[in-house]
């Protein structure tokens, strides 16, 4: 097994793998995420997230997919887990939990991070025990909530009307 951060190259396998992941998760339907788009934000000049792969036999075997975060509560850095997958031939055998530390150990060096957050899908039974065995725990005083199509465009419309001070 080898860990390595994600070359534009890899745009290909990484959306090949979120849409594997998308599948098992029941988002299917809603994913758009293709290797143009991993290219151009993921990659250049100012990437929006990076992505570590894994490599089992010079293969992709999983990713983690992730970006800076900061929290005003603690007042510090942290990295923001989007996505995290192993195949499932390779679960069990410690690349989720492989790829989690190498995420931690490279946000903590790059960006002084000092917590990782992530969301997993609620019907996941699986992603739960695998996450609670590493101690983390449920905010649940926080419900992620999102808005996007029109209602996004609404508010952001609201730039062109409003003077921001």
């Amino acid at each position: 097994m080898r860990i390595r951060h994600a070359k534009i190259a890899d745009a290909e396998a990484i959306a090949a793998m979120l849409f594997r992941l998308a599948e098992e998760t029941g988002d299917g339907p809603y994913f758009s995420s293709t290797a143009e788009t991993i290219r151009a934000h993921g990659f250049g000049d100012a990437p929006l997230f990076e992505t570590l792969i894994a490599e089992q036999n010079g293969a992709p075997a999983g990713l983690a997919l992730f970006f800076r975060h900061f929290s005003t509560t603690r007042g510090q850095p942290g990295v923001y887990v989007q996505d995290l997958w192993v195949a499932p031939e390779g679960r069990s055998s410690g690349l989720g939990a492989a790829l989690l530390i190498a995420v931690a150990a490279h946000a903590r060096e790059s960006w002084g991070a000092a917590y990782l957050a992530l969301t997993r899908h609620g019907h996941n039974e699986g992603a739960d025990a695998f996450y609670t065995r590493f101690g983390f725990t449920a905010q649940e005083s926080d419900v992620p909530m999102f808005l996007s199509g029109d209602g996004f465009t609404r508010l952001a419309d609201r730039s062109k009307s409003e003077a921001v001070a």
